[in-house]
């Protein structure tokens, strides 16, 4: 037990010295001067320029998409917005593409189960493999859980 404590306070002696040594002083923040960069190489402009081509390159899709699904005559008025939104008098309605990517069901299972595991090996002293295993299970199941209704309440489910 000794040991244990011995060990644990030798690991906490050296976090506080590595974070004291670390740190910068207020006399050091003061002396350093200011920076401030130029755009000299004109990335704000380019970023404006390249958010204003994918605007218009999205409307001419969303344009061309409509053309060829319609079969009445394009007699509807459209208008576009300042920001790039489009609304139109007739009731069509864009479809929204589902997000890829894990659930967070999935997540919450993998994150209480590497966490579960890793628990389980420190608290069951005698079979950590044991240990694992049990606390990987019960964490992936609590986790699965948890991200289960997180996703009925996002409506994914």
């Amino acid at each position: 037990m000794k040991k244990n404590f011995y060990t644990l306070s030798f690991i906490l002696l050296i976090a506080v010295l590595i974070t004291a040594c670390g740190s910068k002083t207020k006399s050091d923040a003061a002396t350093a001067p200011a920076v401030k960069y130029a755009d000299t190489i004109g990335l704000a402009e380019f970023q404006q320029w390249k958010m204003h081509n994918e605007r218009v390159a999205a409307i001419d899709a969303y344009q061309k998409s409509v053309a060829k699904t319609s079969t009445a005559p394009a007699a509807r008025k459209r208008s576009y917005s300042q920001s790039g939104s489009m609304s139109s008098a007739s009731q069509n309605e864009a479809k929204v593409a589902k997000k890829k990517g894990w659930s967070k069901a999935a997540k919450g299972a993998t994150i209480g189960a590497g966490s579960g595991a890793v628990l389980g090996a420190v608290i069951h002293k005698r079979n950590r493999a044991l240990g694992a295993v049990i606390g990987g299970v019960v964490g992936g199941g609590v986790g699965y859980g948890i991200g289960r209704s997180q996703d009925k309440k996002d409506g994914r489910y």
